[in-house]
């Protein structure tokens, strides 16, 4: 096992074992933060808060450096539109995320742990993106034959 893919799984532990501790592995915690009419427990903002505070200061300090560490150069999106894609899919991820309370990392870390609700929601999370990713690419062939 390399250096770089040591440092992965290590990372993908440490967030895993953050998501548990934070609550994001309890589908009822997170609907329950996002019914703001309802019984609503704000303690996830407070996780979100912290992810972003820790995001920020990390961001500044990791590209002050000339090269990643364990990679050839920064990859930072610079696309400056918003296309009606990425509002549609937001928009589906969030209803996935009320409905089934899990988004992917969290329900991979409950699947893990063999909760009963991830054994449906991962399936039929794995599911939608392979219907997805059918969709996008006869999407494509059509564009492309469409442009010749």
């Amino acid at each position: 096992m390399s250096r770089s893919d040591l440092l992965a799984l290590l990372a993908g532990g440490l967030f895993s074992v953050g998501l548990a501790v934070a609550g994001m592995t309890k589908p009822g915690k997170v609907v329950a933060f996002l019914d703001v009419t309802g019984a609503w427990d704000p303690s996830l903002a407070f996780v979100m808060v912290g992810a972003l505070v820790v995001y920020g200061i990390a961001f500044r300090l990791i590209t002050r450096r000339e090269a990643p560490v364990l990679g050839g150069r920064f990859q930072i999106p610079t696309r400056q539109d918003l296309p009606p894609r990425l509002f549609v899919g937001a928009a589906m991820f969030g209803v996935g995320w009320g409905l089934g309370g899990y988004c992917p990392g969290p329900a991979l870390t409950s699947l893990g742990t063999g909760a009963s609700s991830a054994l449906l929601f991962v399936p039929g999370m794995l599911g939608g993106m392979v219907l997805f990713h059918v969709w996008d690419e006869a999407q494509a062939r059509k564009a492309a034959e469409a442009s010749r």
